[in-house]
C-alpha cells in the first residue's frame, strides 16, 4: 500500500504523538508499505514533505500547520496514496482532510491529543464545548478516528464522534529497561549510594500539571532530605518552574538511550497530567522497573494494578495523589518494580501496527484501490475544449491563484486560448509588487501549450497591462496581442471578446481614482487573507470580504448592472451574439433580450474561465468544481491493485 501520513509534529521532535507516528511509519515500512510524511518544520529528509506551519505564540516547541490544500491536491492527484492517515486537526489536517474527500482518498484521522481538556489548563474553560464540536466536526469528514484507549473511545463516542476504533500504544522493551541503570549519570546528579531519585518526564508546559508534581517533590523531600528530583524536558514554564524549584535538576530534552539512561536511573516516576489520551511516558518508566505514580485513566486506567505494579489515584484528586507519592518512598525495595516492568514485557509495537494495517486495508478495500499516477495519466486525458476564455489573473502580486490557474491549464487542451486582460498587473509592480517563479510558471506553461500543442493565444489588454496600448496591434507567430477580438464559435456565432475597462468611466476618465480604487482592494485582499486565516483555523470555508461588500453596497450592484448593460448594447452594435469580458471580477452567463453576457471572473477570487465546447457551447466553470469533477472520474477508473512481485520504492516530494 500507499500511505501518507499528515502531522504536525513529528521526529526528530520529542513528544509522543511523533514517537507513536515514528514508530508506526517504520513499522509499515518494514512490511513493504511506501509511507510518505507531510509534517511542519525541521529539515526535510527522504520520504517527506515540509508543509508551511506557524509557531503558537509563547510556546515555540509546538507548531500549527497551515492550510495547504492546492499542494495536497496537486500531490496526490500525482501519486494517489491508497489512504492517508491524518495525526493532527490543525488547519494542515483539516485541508489534508478535504481534500483526500475531494479526491475520493480514504481519512483515517488520529485522536492523539485531548486538546480541549487543555482549555482548562490555559484558564479558557468556557471554550471547551467550542473546541469539542470543532474536533468533532473535523473527525466526521474521516472514515474512522482512531483512540489510543478505551475511555478515550468511549468518551468521543459519548461526545458524538462517529466510527471510531482503537489503536493502542506499545513500548520498546529492549530501549526502556533496568538493565540501563548508570551510576555515573547517578553521580552527575549527587546521588549516594541507596539514595532515592524520583523523575518527571515530558513536555514542561501547564497542561502537565507540573505544580502539583513539584509539591510533591518538596513533600518526598522533607521525608527524605538527601532525595534527588530531575525533570527530563523542555517547555515555556521552565524557566519559571526552575526558578521556584532550585533543589531539582532540569536535564533539557532527552532522546533514544540517553532518554533510557535517565528512566532506568531514577526509582520513581511521577506522572501527575490530567489531560493525555495515553500517556507513553508511564510505560516507559514501568518497562524501567521504576514505581510509577499516576492518575487513573488513559495507559494508567488500562494497565497499572494499584497497589500491584504501579500507584494511582482518582483522576482529580490531588490530595490522594500527593500522599501516593509519599508511599512510593516504602515500595522500592518490594516486587512493585519487577511487577511493573514484567505487565509491559508483551506490549510491543508489533501488535499495534498490526491493527493500524489492519485499518489501512480495511478503508482503503472500502473505497477501492486508486490507480496509480502512471495509470491516471494514461487513461485520464486532460479535458479537451475548443476554446478557453481566462481574464484578471494579476500576474505579480501575492494575490493571485497562479497555483490554480497553471493547474488548471496543465489538465486542458484547446485551440485556442485567449487571455482577456489583467494577465500580468503592471499597477501593482510599479507599486514595489514582487515578481515571483510561480509567476513565471504560468507564462512558460502557456508557451509551451503554444509549441507543443499548437495552440492559438489571443491576448487582449487590460488596465493594468495597459503598457500593451502603444504596441498594439502585434504578432509572434501563434501568439497575438489585439485590443479586442472577435471570436466565432464551432455553431456560428459572433462573440466580441473585450476586457471591458473601456466601460468603466472610472477606468477611462479618473485613472488616479482607479489607482486608488486598485490600492484599495489590495488593501481589502490583505484583510481577506488574514481573515481567512482565522476562518481555517475555525475549520470554516474561504469567504469572499469584496464580494460581501460589493453585494451590501448598492451602488455598488448598480454599477455592475449597468456595467453589464453597456457591454451588451456594444455587442449588438458590433452585430455580435454575445459578449466576452472580465474586469470587475464578478463571473456571470446570462441571456438579455438576445445578447449573451459571459463574464470570466479572475483568479483572484473566484477562479473561474469560460470555455467553448467542440459543438459551440460556452460555459462558466469553477476551479474546485472542476478538480471535483476530474477526481470523479479518477474514482470510476477499474481499480488497480498492487502486485506482490513489485517492489515498493519511495519517492521524493
Amino acid at each position: 500500500m500507499r500511505i501518507d501520513i499528515v502531522t504536525d509534529t513529528f521526529a526528530p521532535d520529542v513528544n509522543g504523538v511523533a514517537m507513536t507516528l515514528g514508530r508506526l511509519s517504520d513499522g509499515l515500512r518494514k512490511r513493504g508499505h511506501i509511507v510518505h510524511i507531510i509534517r511542519t518544520g525541521g529539515d526535510r529528509k527522504a520520504g517527506e514533505t515540509l508543509a508551511a506551519s506557524i509557531t503558537l505564540p509563547g510556546y515555540k516547541e509546538v507548531r500549527i500547520g497551515l492550510p495547504g490544500p492546492f499542494k495536497l491536491r496537486k500531490r496526490w492527484l500525482k501519486r494517489r496514496p491508497d489512504a492517508i492517515y491524518v495525526a493532527t486537526e490543525s488547519p494542515l489536517g483539516i485541508s489534508a482532510i478535504k481534500a483526500a474527500n475531494v479526491l475520493g482518498i480514504p481519512v483515517i484521522a488520529g485522536f492523539h491529543t485531548n486538546f480541549h481538556e487543555y482549555m482548562e489548563q490555559y484558564r479558557l474553560g468556557g471554550l471547551q464545548p467550542a473546541a469539542m464540536s470543532y474536533l468533532r466536526k473535523v473527525h466526521s469528514r474521516a472514515e474512522v478516528t482512531m483512540a489510543p484507549t478505551p475511555d478515550v473511545v468511549e468518551m468521543l463516542e459519548r461526545e458524538g464522534f462517529r466510527n471510531v476504533a482503537l489503536l493502542g500504544r506499545g513500548v520498546d522493551t529492549e530501549l526502556f529497561n533496568p538493565g540501563r541503570r548508570c551510576a555515573s549519570l547517578r553521580a552527575e546528579w549527587g546521588v549516594r549510594e541507596g539514595t532515592p531519585v524520583a523523575i518527571i518526564v515530558g513536555r514542561v508546559a501547564a497542561e502537565k500539571n507540573l505544580a502539583l508534581a513539584m509539591e510533591c517533590f518538596r513533600r518526598m523531600r522533607e521525608k527524605v532530605p538527601d532525595m534527588r528530583f530531575v525533570c527530563v524536558g523542555d517547555g515555556p514554564i521552565r524557566e519559571a518552574l526552575k526558578s521556584r524549584n532550585p533543589f531539582v535538576h532540569f536535564a533539557g530534552v532527552q532522546t533514544g538511550e540517553d532518554l533510557a539512561r535517565h528512566y532506568a536511573s531514577a526509582d520513581i516516576l511521577l506522572f501527575p497530567s490530567e489531560t493525555e489520551t495515553f500517556g507513553n511516558v508511564l510505560l516507559e518508566g514501568m518497562a524501567s522497573g521504576l514505581v510509577t505514580v499516576s492518575y487513573d485513566y488513559a495507559a494508567s486506567g488500562k494497565y497499572v494494578a494499584h497497589g500491584i505494579n504501579g500507584l494511582k489515584a482518582p483522576k482529580g484528586n490531588s490530595t490522594e495523589y500527593a500522599e501516593l507519592a509519599n508511599d512510593a518512598l516504602r515500595r522500592l525495595q518490594g516486587e512493585m518494580r519487577e511487577q511493573a516492568r514484567a505487565s509491559v514485557a508483551p506490549l510491543g509495537w508489533g501488535r499495534v501496527i498490526d491493527v493500524f494495517e489492519s485499518k489501512l486495508n480495511e478503508v482503503s478495500d472500502a473505497a477501492g484501490r486508486g490507480p496509480s499516477s502512471h495509470q491516471l495519466k494514461k487513461k485520464c486525458e486532460p479535458r479537451s475544449y475548443r476554446t478557453i476564455f481566462l481574464s484578471d489573473i494579476h500576474l505579480g502580486t501575492s494575490d493571485s491563484k497562479v497555483h490554480e490557474v497553471t493547474d488548471f491549464l496543465k489538465h486542458t487542451t484547446c485551440e485556442k486560448l485567449v487571455l482577456n486582460g489583467d494577465i500580468i498587473d503592471g499597477w501593482a509592480l510599479r507599486r514595489g509588487s514582487k515578481w515571483k517563479k510561480r509567476h513565471s510558471r504560468f507564462v512558460r506553461k502557456v508557451l509551451k501549450k503554444m509549441e507543443r500543442e499548437d495552440t492559438e493565444i489571443i491576448y487582449c489588454r487590460g488596465n493594468h497591462d495597459d503598457i500593451l496600448d502603444r504596441f498594439l496591434p502585434l504578432a509572434f507567430g501563434r501568439i497575438r496581442f489585439v485590443k479586442e477580438h472577435i471570436h466565432e464559435s464551432a455553431d456560428n456565432r459572433r462573440y466580441l471578446v473585450v476586457h471591458g475597462d473601456g466601460f468603466d468611466s472610472v477606468s477611462t476618465n479618473h485613472k488616479w481614482l482607479a489607482w486608488l480604487g486598485a490600492m484599495g482592494y489590495d488593501s481589502l485582499l490583505v484583510i481577506n487573507r488574514l481573515y481567512n486565516r482565522f476562518r481555517a483555523w475555525r475549520g470554516k470555508e474561504y469567504f469572499s470580504l469584496s464580494k460581501k461588500v460589493k453585494a451590501k453596497v448598492k451602488s455598488a450592484v448598480s454599477f455592475v448592472d449597468n456595467y453589464e448593460h453597456q457591454l451588451q448594447e456594444f455587442a449588438r452594435k458590433r452585430k455580435c451574439d454575445g459578449i466576452i469580458c472580465g474586469h470587475i471580477h464578478t463571473p456571470e452567463d446570462k441571456l438579455v433580450n438576445d445578447i449573451r453576457y459571459l463574464n470570466s471572473g479572475d483568479w483572484v477570487e473566484s477562479l473561474t474561465a469560460i470555455v467553448e465546447h467542440h459543438d459551440g457551447r460556452m460555459e462558466l466553470i469553477q476551479y474546485d468544481n472542476f478538480i471535483e469533477e476530474l477526481a470523479k472520474e479518477f474514482r470510476c477508473l477499474e481499480p488497480v491493485r498492487r502486485s506482490k512481485s513489485e517492489t515498493p520504492v519511495d519517492l521524493p516530494a
